[in-house]
């Protein structure tokens, strides 16, 4: 029996740099530092409240957009942090993961040879997703060192044919946080144009040292034309769970959907209405940027005097290292030799370059127990 043969629709894409890397880690019993997913358990009110959901009989399928109890607490939630409403009916939907959301927004709108512009280094579900789409991916570069945005690469990259931007704050994985003023100059750039924006802000709640997440939501200039991405999976430490949203205008959400009701219909029930009960607690993600901020500070005071150089870490729950003090190997060579003789994993950043640049850059992951950042620092020390 002969397999038959057909192209590839995502030729250049082979296993993820995180699949490998956690599988390296997994040979050499490593430390993982490298995939973006915490070692501890969730709230137990969070599971007993899906627990019940399930023992009450929540178990068929939900409306199409997500049950209205969990749209509404989103919606509220939204404008109690960002000022601004959306209706619940036809403007917030609920997804299987942010990957899904990105995805589907990119299909929705995304036309073959429609130009979608990402700025890197960025998130690797970005270009095969416009890729399916039938979109020409154009590359902008952040600004090295510092990653800020460069508005000037970003003014020159629109064209007519420009169809959507992808905004990831805070960033993964530089870990920077866009300004007020980064977004109003973004505003001010776009509002000429029909450009649409997929504002990725899976790490909303992550954000350090006293500043404001800038959603998108804030600016009305923005938020007519974005989808606005959420991840409760990233949230609330239950990256398995694979639960999302979105809020973006009802003349956007209703394009949304049409994919959205062919691609996965809808989302765990049940899972859905434990998480509309949490979320009637704010505390449970207000809390969140001082939790996180501490495992930061942790991480960081362990590698003070050490020869990896810190880079700024503003928000999300990553933080950059610059190995040149210690090595000249590259990137990928550098990881896999932490790997294998120092015992903790991490991410190369060039992985998020489509052209794989090299700055001597590594990416750990500090959502972790105590206890694992503990050992992971007592071996980088050796460096």
């Amino acid at each position: 029996m002969t397999t038959p043969h057909f192209p590839s629709r995502l030729p250049d894409v082979g296993t993820t740099i995180f699949a490998t890397m956690s599988a390296l880690a997994a040979e050499h019993g490593a430390v993982n530092l490298g995939q973006g997913f915490p070692d501890f358990a969730c709230d137990p009110a969070l599971v007993a409240g899906v627990t019940q959901a399930m023992q009450a009989g929540h178990n068929q399928y939900p409306p199409m957009p997500g049950i209205p109890a969990l749209r509404a607490a989103v919606a509220s939630k939204i404008e109690a942090l960002h000022a601004r409403r959306y209706c619940a009916e036809r403007e917030i939907t609920i997804t299987a993961g942010a990957t899904q959301a990105i995805l589907t927004a990119l299909l929705a709108c995304v036309q073959p040879g429609d130009e979608v512009i990402v700025l890197e280094p960025c998130y690797d579900s970005y270009v095969p997703g416009i890729e399916l789409a039938g979109g020409k991916v154009v590359r902008v570069p952040l600004t090295p060192g510092s990653f800020r945005p460069d508005f000037g690469k970003i003014a020159a990259a629109l064209t007519p044919r420009t169809r959507l931007l992808i905004l990831n704050t805070p960033h993964n994985p530089s870990a920077t946080v866009w300004s007020e003023a980064d977004m109003r100059q973004l505003e001010d750039l776009l509002a000429p144009t029909d450009v649409l924006l997929v504002s990725d802000e899976v790490y909303e709640h992550m954000v350090f040292d006293g500043q404001q997440h800038q959603s998108a939501a804030r600016f009305a200039g923005l938020a007519e034309r974005a989808f606005i991405v959420s991840s409760f999976g990233k949230t609330f430490h239950v990256t398995g769970w694979k639960v999302g949203t979105v809020a973006a205008p009802a003349p956007l959400m209703a394009e949304f959907r049409k994919v959205h009701q062919f691609n996965v219909f809808t989302v765990n029930t049940p899972m859905q209405h434990g998480l509309a009960q949490y979320l009637q607690q704010p505390a449970h993600y207000l809390g969140l940027p001082a939790f996180y901020q501490a495992k930061r500070d942790l991480f960081r005071q362990g590698l003070q005097g050490s020869r990896l150089r810190l880079l700024p870490s503003s928000g999300s729950y990553f933080q950059c290292v610059d190995y040149s003090a210690v090595s000249d190997l590259t990137e990928m060579q550098f990881c896999e030799w932490l790997v294998r003789e120092i015992g903790v994993a991490g991410i190369p950043v060039s992985a998020f370059y489509g052209d794989g640049f090299n700055q001597r850059l590594v990416r750990f992951c500090f959502a972790k127990q105590d206890e694992t950042l503990h050992t992971a620092l007592q071996r980088l020390r050796r460096l």
